[in-house]
């Protein structure tokens, strides 16, 4: 193995091993603090309201900061992000902007163009882009066109505004790069892409973060720190980080920075209501370049926020590099910006392209590393330090007053116990700050190819006291923590360990606390969701936001409740691989071997009830299909929309291997009694039966559990792979195309409800209209469907075949269909020829401008026909989960 490959694996078992903190400083700076629940003390619970983007340049944030493409310690204690100004724009470029959900014709949206391309696991060398145009940002533009604009429109995207019309932007480039765990090194290449000559305010800027002004006392609470210049360099001091030190170098064109201190307190002028312990405020260095103030500033060169100022005329096509370091004063370097500071920048990216030489299979094309690269990229961009402790944030502060009244019975009331003060991996840092328990679940398989015990301890984390409600739910989201999730933790769970046995190292002790408390959310589950006991279940939306009739979130307008195709698979898939997890632990211990034969029996009853409770269960046998049940005045109505509700029961099958089954003695007597004496439930396990050489018939070495019976997988894949209904040239939609001409009308009790096929963004207010599962391709299902298509193959082989497309004659096993989709999902990112990406849409620059063509954004959903990127386009999140089906496909081309 090279050296340099071992050195950032060294460093992360280091950091892992709590020997030395690699991981203390990261990219866990949000892109939007703003707008969040945590920041939000309305009494009518409005968060994009109460604190808009307009109040986050004067306005101290309570619970985090944000910035442009900046870094913090894992507390984020002290922050760090340029800030950038045109000349022209009528604020200082200090974060990004985007629309809110009320705003956007299809909800929140960051309307600004960035890009992450690099990152080590321990963050010991990190890249990413932004492109910042020279013409006056268009702020208003993008809001009155998004007004304009209707749910069936586009949206309004700052490409569209001509803000890079004749390349007029600056493309800034910023890296991290480490020279000790508290050494951080900083660069930013910044490059005129006009034809014309153009200026730029750079300011590397740093603060703390407030937690002095609010006299709070929770865990996080510190007296204010100080800031100070001294011969050159700031001298910073903080409680519990200790004392550091910052400097900014003269820049590669001659610039000499000019330190411009303030505090980071709210402008009492502009928010009276808001506590301030200073006279120095948050906005007085945008005051002071943007408006020319030079008295807003602290004369005396202190305080708790400082930027280095310098500005820089560039010719086309000319770069300028801008430098700045921060060390803690144990670990300051003898020189700060001498021949060792890009000799470090070297080593530090040598070393990231070995680690990933070692992780990203040489099967692979350039252009296909190149799209596993930035999703793992994007992937460890988006960690994040969250901080919600709700008791606190429920009062208030004893100088901040809050409507406790509206309060006390009001959002999140209901989980007082939650404190979470973490470095979370995010679903999208600017559109999504705040973690979604589903989203994470999804993260942690790409997470775990590149940091395996970062992924471990996530997961943990969430199952952990302080985030688990006592009666055993997860957190859902800030938005409503009560909300449901589907139950994947354990999958997730299931699949890291597995990844543990892969890397050679598995990890048993991992997968017993998570077994334990998972146990905990099943029984929430049950108790919570199968309201009459019969192992039928209901989840409410299941994160698939408008997918239904009705907004399955609330009490149906037609009375009655749901009986949930979703929810019951969801169950059997969470039984399932709580069953594997049991047999696993239960070969060192008799306790799990128990638990084994628990889930075992009731992933059987889940199957019965969902299969025959009442003659045909949530099976239509005319159809074909899995279908919700409205169940109303003694009546079982089906919901017939042919959605992905009916196809996750695709997603349940369980192999069970007899030898593991052998080495179980208890679990496989209790299993042949039920399987003996409970027949009417052993139809949901298949025995394959294969014929031997002499002509005898002997069973495989194989069981296989599974909702769908082998005639019903059968169905259920004719018509998934149907290019007509849910097969499209990128994926599996979340609707089938048949809904667009012929749309489900359903009427009840008053009630008329219509669902058609929309491929693109939604056209409905539903769930704030910022997402769509009626049509488009959605990669979390896309990937377990994937999965499990492998699964079956594994015990049906070639055996079991069927047409793909389906009415094409191409015959193929299930290997062959899990690769196909495989393949359709991976395309969404590559370039076609021409170059252009599907992901990309229409926009012409991606594909035909070298300054362009080789970034991908990974967004959240993918139109249903052309692939076509949609909702949040950081998303990874769980789109990083290209990069697993990469790697399963080059572990392919190797067999």
């Amino acid at each position: 193995m090279p050296k340099t490959q071992l050195e950032e694996q060294q460093r992360l078992e280091s950091a892992h091993g709590w020997e030395v903190n690699w991981q203390r400083w990261g990219p866990y700076l949000s892109e939007r603090q703003w707008g969040t629940v945590r920041e939000d003390y309305s009494a009518n619970q409005d968060a994009w309201s109460y604190f808009p983007h307009d109040h986050a340049r004067s306005r101290a944030y309570r619970w985090g900061e944000d910035g442009l493409l900046g870094i913090c310690d894992r507390q984020c204690r002290l922050c760090f992000s340029f800030a950038f100004w045109n000349g022209k724009d009528p604020i200082l470029k200090e974060r990004f902007f985007g629309l809110t959900g009320p705003e956007g014709n299809h909800g929140e949206d960051v309307k600004e163009c960035y890009y992450y391309l690099d990152s080590t696991p321990t963050h010991s060398y990190m890249k990413a882009l932004y492109k910042y145009p020279q013409a006056e940002f268009p702020y208003l533009g993008l809001l009155e066109e998004s007004r304009k604009r209707s749910r069936h429109d586009l949206e309004y995207e700052l490409e569209d505004s001509g803000a890079f019309a004749d390349e007029r932007y600056f493309d800034c480039q910023i890296e991290y790069a480490k020279g000790s765990p508290n050494d951080i090194l900083i660069r930013a290449t910044i490059t005129n892409r006009s034809p014309e000559v153009a200026t730029l305010h750079v300011l590397p800027q740093w603060w703390f973060r407030n937690t002095w002004t609010w006299e709070c006392t929770h865990e996080g609470c510190t007296p204010k720190p100080t800031m100070q210049l001294q011969d050159g360099v700031v001298r910073a001091n903080h409680m519990t980080l200790g004392a550091w030190r910052m400097a900014a170098d003269v820049s590669s064109d001659g610039g000499s920075p000019n330190y411009l201190f303030t505090d980071n307190e709210t402008n009492p002028d502009l928010h009276p209501d808001v506590p301030t312990t200073s006279g120095f405020f948050k906005d007085a260095i945008h005051r002071h370049v943007v408006d020319g103030e030079p008295s807003v500033l602290n004369a005396k060169q202190r305080g708790t926020k400082v930027a280095s100022h310098t500005i820089h005329e560039l010719a086309p096509g000319e770069s300028v590099v801008i430098r700045a370091r921060m060390s803690s004063a144990e670990e300051t370097p003898q020189e700060w910006f001498g021949a060792g500071f890009e000799q470090v920048f070297n080593a530090r990216r040598e070393e990231a392209n070995a680690y990933y030489q070692s992780r990203i299979s040489d099967q692979l094309n350039r252009a296909e590393q190149q799209v596993a690269r930035q999703a793992y990229a994007g992937l460890l961009w988006t960690k994040q330090f969250y901080n919600y402790v709700i008791d606190a944030w429920l009062k208030g502060d004893d100088n901040y007053e809050v409507n406790t009244d509206s309060r006390r019975l009001g959002r999140n009331h209901d989980w007082p116990h939650l404190h979470n003060r973490d470095v979370i991996s995010m679903p999208d840092k600017w559109e999504y700050p705040w973690y979604a328990a589903w989203d994470l679940a999804f993260h942690m398989l790409p997470m775990a190819e590149v940091d395996l015990e970062f992924a471990k301890s996530q997961l943990i984390l969430f199952l952990r006291e302080w985030y688990m409600h006592p009666n055993g739910a997860l957190p859902a989201y800030e938005w409503a923590l009560s909300d449901v999730n589907p139950p994947v933790h354990a999958w997730a769970c299931w699949n890291v360990y597995q990844a543990s046995c892969r890397a050679g190292k598995p990890d048993k002790a991992f997968l017993a606390r998570v077994f334990q408390k998972l146990l905990l959310n099943f029984t929430w589950w049950v108790n919570r969701k199968d309201p009459d006991g019969h192992n039928i279940f209901s989840g409410g939306f299941l994160g698939l936001d408008n997918i239904g009739v009705f907004d399955r979130s609330k009490p149906l307008p037609t009375g009655g409740f749901l009986n949930q195709a979703d929810a019951t698979a969801w169950m059997a898939f969470f039984c399932g691989n709580m069953l594997q997890m049991a047999i696993e632990l239960g070969e060192d211990s008799i306790a799990y071997a128990d638990m084994a034969s628990k889930f075992l029996e009731h992933y059987m009853e889940i199957a019965d009830a969902t299969n025959d409770l009442h003659g045909t269960g949530l099976w239509d046998e005319e159809d074909g299909f899995y279908y919700d049940h409205l169940q109303i005045d003694g009546q079982s109505i089906p919901l017939k929309v042919r959605s992905l509700v009916g196809l996750i029961p695709l997603c349940t099958p369980v192999i069970l291997d007899q030898k593991k089954i052998d080495r179980l003695p208890g679990f496989k007597r209790r299993t042949e009694w039920f399987l003996k004496n409970r027949a009417e439930l052993a139809q949901s396990i298949n025995q394959l039966t294969v014929e031997s050489p002499d002509g005898k018939e002997y069973v495989q070495g194989l069981r296989l559990l599974a909702l769908p019976s082998t005639e019903r997988l059968k169905r259920l894949l004719q018509t998934m792979l149907d290019e007509s209904e849910f097969l499209s040239p990128y994926g599996i939609r979340s609707m089938s195309a048949k809904h667009e001409g012929e749309p489900y009308i359903f009427e009840c009790h008053g009630a008329h409800e219509v669902v058609r096929y929309v491929p693109g963004e939604s056209d409905s207010y539903m769930f704030g209209g910022n997402s769509n599962w009626r049509g488009p391709i959605w990669f979390p299902i896309n990937y377990l469907l994937v999965e499990s298509l492998r699964k079956y193959h594994q015990f049906y082989g070639d055996t079991f075949t069927l047409e793909c497309p389906t009415g094409s004659g191409n015959v193929c096993n299930l290997a062959q269909v899990a690769d196909a989709i495989q393949s359709r999902l991976i395309k969404i990112f590559l370039p076609e020829e021409g170059g252009r990406r599907p992901c990309h849409g229409e926009e012409s620059r991606y594909a035909e401008n070298s300054n362009w063509n080789e970034l991908v954004l990974f967004y959240e959903y993918f139109h249903g026909d052309n692939g076509r990127g949609l909702g949040a386009s950081h998303q990874t999140g769980w789109t990083a989960l290209v990069a697993s089906l990469l790697r399963e496909q080059a572990s392919d081309s190797v067999v």
